[in-house]
């Protein structure tokens, strides 16, 4: 018969740089498959270097033929058997087999397969390695090719179901293939034909008759099995080939104005995308961790995957049939122009037929498959209308030729639908997505009536687990702790603004199919709007532990009939008196906060019409006990919440979500690893260090806490919880037996937890490898034997308002735990969005600040610890008002960041590093006020920028805002520079004028841009030339101001220049352009500092016009105010003047 069987054990492994050649004395060592060689070095995640994988095994030559089957080599493999060539593979996501039975010889046999890894040749983490499961296949001289039983389910006119199976076969013999559909053991339909030997496409249909159908929410599946045997003998005689799969009978419609309906019933996809790195097991596949993800997501409502953006392992396929998620499987993220110097896009040409055909050969049978997408946010499709069109065509043709009948269509998912070029190419495509385009759908929808629209990638609103930047009515993308506000008010430039923006979007265009949040789990790499470790997209993080928006998509994704839900955040640990945004998802229609029992209002909800779909309140913090309430229509109780002060933490918790395993090799439990205080209450903000030591017959193979400014390694023994969480990954091993789990912490009781391995229900696992291990590595955030700080309590004994009565107030840091090792803090004044603030300075010593008002406002206190590391990791924050001071300024000369703006028209939104973003399309204007220039000012101003591409960007600067009176625009200028992604780039500017004194600055944008902020060069008026008229002050008994000049002065007249910078070298001559009537005119001129007064004189003779004259003078160097005096019988017209060294 022939076989397939696991071929994942008894593999060795070394690494070596790109320019090795080969394989010949490599110190290889054991290593388990799956297997990601770039997850064992968190600092190190994308290094270039080849993997060489070797392995042994016995082969007897018996007219057999063999196959090595690779679900996933990332990437650029070459497989060798016995020293020769035998086949290369060059993408990583696509599974592949290469024949290998000529290289085989009797006896011992060697396999290696070399991967080159290249860097950077993903925009994110892809792992490299042999990462997906190996098969070896063997056949005879009768067999099915692979992946060559085609399924189509059709429901018929009468109500019957017909199923159409189309069977490759190589055949030397007769045969009789045979295809049995079975329902929980019942045969339910059945067929069979003979065939004559060669190679073939044989025909069948079979006819079910009232299946049960198959639904997210009811995934009914029915076993296929196709047989091939001999043809004349018995028919229990054992076959030449079984192939079994599951299929599912479900009838879509995918309307244009309906959206989807699914047997006979309207439903929304929502979906989420997914990259396919499983945290700390990096992009080595395994099928345990996988299910769980997917349960997770189930449980928060999701009904569709977008396998973002590539080919999925085939266990997913499998498990999206079984558990009910759609499926949206996506082959490429790039065609023919690259995103990276590395990527596909080198192969494209040559091998993108075959990976089409390896993918939809392999996925085409699934009833959980919805779409083929053939490319995300394809850069082809929009910037060349010819090419983009004809490689659309190429791989819809590339589709069909697989999946001739038409079992999904084919999709794209774009970032380009605004423009022209994509719009042809959805043309051509069965059914259109939408990154980040909702705001087009109604338009789009009757511009284009037969399009099926839905968004293909959408929200990217960002988030860290359990850190929370006050207020929530505040946008703020970047933080100094590099972290990202969990209450739903950090969005990037092009995203939804929140997760309820999302929501309702979704929500108010019926006619859309649904929509994929990116993302279901956060996933290493993309760090927006860092330069960190991992993603901030996720509603899971990188640990798997839910965020605060898991609930809120959850609310509005679940019935509350079915199971009513209800969320409080954040957690309840602030400082006394800090004011707290409260906020509790639930898909109840009303929730009631109380703390320690006083009602604080209820929230009405209306998730069908309504724009607030979760309940907030603003509350003075005070400890105790925070509960939500939610109540159905009628006003009955149906789901609570509650979070409860706490305290530093006393003992370590462990709680693992299964009490055995399964000893095959691959089973894994998750152990979440938490502390509780002395009240038994969990420390929801605790970073203790822990260490993790497994014994027994289990193994540590991960340590995460989803932190993304965390470099500790994923397979070390130690790290640090984060916002009171770290997940630690325990593997079984090949044999049952006792699972010991002992986890430590400084100051702390050892915790022990102790599980079972089983043997697994098949019997001992074969062709399984479990050695690997995590090991001690070194510490990289910290140190081992740490306490780092939990909380900074801020304490104000004097309030939290200053008016002209109190200007000083000082504040204390007190640092919890008591213990912690870290007691070093910084200070800052800043606003509601975390930029430095100019209403207040603060005099710091130690853990005490004094804090002194300057102007009127509001702004918060920081106080802020890099916790054992070189940068920003806890911030504490309090607010405060001044009133009664009057106003304070922005400085022009040190740095007005981007996010500081006062108003914005068009859409504007949160730029990188505290920048703001502007719209990708129509015109956006960001105005920022009350900027003070003073009497000298300024005409030049840098800007750094950053442009998603490296094309031109024109960009007008105003004075004040367009439309407005008196505004004025300074200068169209463009600016181009070759585009480094989420890197600003400096250009400066030269204005039409001198800008003085207190106004106003605006940008006028028409294509995206992240502008970062901008600073002026201060004049150095000493030596530019000064117009007469733009004095400081002026005075005397008569003059006139005309324009710059100053005309018919006469008897004791005054102009004064103040703050002249002349330097340490000084100037030692003036050039004055001038016109005296008469035969000489005296004009001193004094210069006072605060070492006193110098006085020089000259004397400007007659002249028949304005003429420059150049006047030599004793030299005249610091800081000066300097005036033109001009005694009686002066009669003199003053053009400007220019000091020279």
């Amino acid at each position: 018969m022939n076989t397939r069987i696991l071929f994942n054990d008894g593999w060795t492994f070394a690494k070596t740089g790109l320019d090795r050649e080969g394989w010949q004395g490599l110190a290889f060592e054991p290593v388990d498959l799956p297997h990601d060689w770039l997850i064992w070095d968190t600092r190190n995640l994308y290094e270039n270097g080849i993997g060489w994988y070797r392995k042994t095994f016995r082969w007897r030559k018996d007219g057999r033929r063999a196959l090595l089957y690779f679900d996933g080599v990332y990437m650029d493999s070459t497989v060798y058997v016995n020293g020769a060539a035998v086949g290369e593979w060059k993408y990583g996501y696509s599974s592949f087999e290469h024949e290998i039975t000529d290289a085989l010889a009797d006896g011992e046999n060697e396999i290696v397969v070399k991967v080159v890894h290249r860097s950077p040749n993903s925009r994110w983490y892809s792992g490299a390695g042999i990462y997906r499961n190996v098969w070896l296949k063997t056949r005879g001289p009768n067999w099915i090719e692979t992946d060559g039983v085609y399924v189509s389910v059709r429901r018929q006119s009468d109500g019957r179901w017909l199923v159409g199976i189309d069977t490759e076969v190589v055949l030397a013999d007769a045969v009789r293939l045979t295809h049995a559909i079975s329902h929980r053991g019942r045969v339910v339909a059945e067929t069979s034909g003979r065939a004559e030997a060669g190679c073939s496409v044989l025909s069948h249909e079979l006819i079910v008759e009232d299946p049960k159908l198959w639904h997210p929410d009811e995934p009914n599946l029915y076993t296929l099995v196709t047989e091939l045997r001999p043809a004349d003998a018995a028919i229990d005689a054992e076959p030449y080939e079984r192939v079994v799969q599951r299929i599912g009978f479900r009838h879509i419609v995918m309307d244009p104005d309906r959206g989807l309906i699914v047997n006979g019933g309207k439903m929304k996809l929502n979906g989420v995308c997914e990259h396919h790195d499983l945290g700390a097991l990096g992009a080595a596949f395994n099928p345990v961790a996988l299910r769980r993800r997917l349960g997770l997501l189930k449980e928060m409502g999701v009904n569709a995957l977008r396998t973002a953006h590539n080919m999925p392992a085939p266990e997913l396929m499998d498990m999206a049939d079984e558990m009910g998620f759609f499926v949206v499987s996506e082959a490429f993220d790039m065609w023919e122009r690259p995103k990276t110097p590395y990527d596909y896009a080198r192969f494209f040409p040559e091998w993108a037929a075959k990976d089409v055909r390896s993918w939809v050969r392999r996925d085409r049978n699934h009833p959980s498959l919805l779409m083929w997408s053939i490319g995300n946010e394809i850069y082809d499709t929009h910037a060349d209308e010819k090419r983009g069109q004809e490689l659309t065509r190429l791989l819809i043709g590339y589709v069909r030729e697989h999946d001739p009948k038409g079992n999904a269509p084919v999709t794209i998912g774009s970032n380009y639908m605004p423009w022209p070029n994509a719009q042809k190419c959805a043309e051509l495509i069965d059914v259109v997505g939408y990154n980040y385009g909702e705001k087009f759908y109604h338009q789009h929808h009757l511009e284009h009536p037969d399009w099926v629209i839905y968004g293909s990638e959408t929200a990217s609103v960002v988030s860290s687990r359990g850190i929370y930047h006050f207020p929530f009515e505040a946008s703020v993308l970047a933080d100094d702790d590099e972290q990202c506000s969990a209450l739903g008010n950090s969005s990037t430039s092009w995203g939804a603004k929140s997760p309820e923006a999302c929501i309702i979007a979704e929500r108010d265009a019926p006619f859309s199919l649904g929509q994929f949040l990116w993302t279901g789990f956060d996933y290493i790499g993309e760090p927006t709007p860092y330069h960190t470790k991992n993603s901030y997209f996720g509603q899971l993080d990188t640990a798997t532990f839910p965020k605060d928006s898991y609930y809120i998509y959850q609310a509005a994704w679940t019935d509350r009939r079915k199971r009513p839900v209800v969320h409080l955040f954040p957690y309840w640990d602030f400082s006394p008196g800090q004011m707290i945004d409260v906020r509790a998802a639930t898909n109840a229609p009303r929730v009631e906060l109380r703390l320690n029992g006083r009602p604080l209002g209820v929230r009405e909800l209306d998730h069908e019409r309504g724009a607030q779909l979760v309940g907030w309140w603003k509350v003075p913090y005070e400890p105790g006990v925070l509960e939500a309430i939610a109540y159905d229509e009628d006003g009955r109780v149906i789901a609570t919440d509650v979070r409860r002060s706490f305290g530093d933490a006393k003992r370590i918790r462990l709680r693992a979500d299964k009490p055995m395993l399964a000893a095959d090799g691959t089973d894994l439990t998750f152990v979440e690893i938490g502390m509780e205080d002395g009240d038994g209450n969990p420390v929801e903000n605790a970073v203790n260090r822990v260490r993790v030591d497994v014994s027994g017959a289990g193994r540590l193979v991960g340590l995460d806490n989803g932190d993304s400014t965390d470099y500790d390694p994923y397979k070390g023994v130690s790290r640090r919880l984060f916002s009171g969480k770290l997940m630690a990954i325990i593997a079984a091993g090949t044999e049952p037996g006792p699972v010991r789990i002992e986890v430590s912490s400084p100051g702390l009781e050892t915790a022990v937890l102790e599980l079972e391995a089983i043997a697994p229900a098949g019997g001992a696992p074969k062709g399984v490898s479990a050695r690997m291990a995590n090991r001690p590595l070194p510490v990289v955030t910290g140190r081992e034997d740490e306490v780092p700080v939990r909380k900074i309590e801020l304490v104000s004994a004097a309030g939290q308002r200053f008016d002209p009565t109190l200007r000083e107030i000082v504040v204390e840091a007190r640092l919890h735990p008591e213990n912690a090792s870290y007691r070093d803090v910084e200070w800052r004044v800043v606003n509601d969005a975390g930029i430095d603030s100019n209403l207040a300075k603060v005099e710091a010593d130690g853990l005490v600040a004094k804090v002194t008002a300057l102007g009127d406002g509001n702004f918060r206190l920081r106080c802020m610890s890099r916790n054992g590391t070189d940068k920003i990791r806890l911030i504490a924050s309090l607010e405060f008002k001044v009133e009664g001071l009057g106003p304070a300024y922005k400085d022009p000369y040190g740095f007005i960041a981007g996010g500081l703006y006062d108003e914005a028209a068009g859409e504007a939104g949160n730029g990188n590093e505290r920048g703001v973003a502007t719209a990708r399309d129509g015109e956006t204007v960001v105005c920022w006020r009350g900027i003070d220039f003073g009497p000298v000012g300024s005409d030049t101003i840098t800007i750094p920028i950053f442009a998603l591409t490296s094309e031109p960007y024109s960009l007008q600067i105003w004075e004040g805002m367009p439309g407005e009176e008196g505004a004025e625009r300074l200068a169209d200028v463009i600016y181009q520079k070759p585009s480094r992604w989420n890197v600003y780039q400096e250009e400066t500017y030269k204005l039409s004028k001198v800008l003085k004194g207190v106004t106003s600055i605006s940008f006028v944008t028409r294509a995206k841009m992240h502008i970062k902020g901008f600073s002026f060069a201060r004049r150095n008026r000493a030596f530019e030339r000064n117009d007469a008229a733009s004095c400081d002050h002026i005075y005397g008994d008569t003059f006139t101001v005309a324009g710059g000049r100053v005309e018919e002065i006469g008897n004791n007249v005054s102009l004064v220049f103040g703050g002249m910078d002349f330097g340490e070298a000084g100037a030692s001559r003036i050039v004055i352009c001038g016109r005296s009537p008469i035969d000489r005119n005296t004009i001193h001129i004094r210069f006072a500092g605060p070492d006193g007064e110098q006085a020089r004189a000259i004397e400007f003779t007659a002249s028949n016009g304005y003429e420059e004259r150049v006047f030599e003078l004793e030299p005249v160097a610091g800081v000066r105010d300097v005036t033109f005096v001009f005694l009686p019988g002066s009669r003199f017209d003053f053009g400007w003047f220019r000091f020279e060294r």
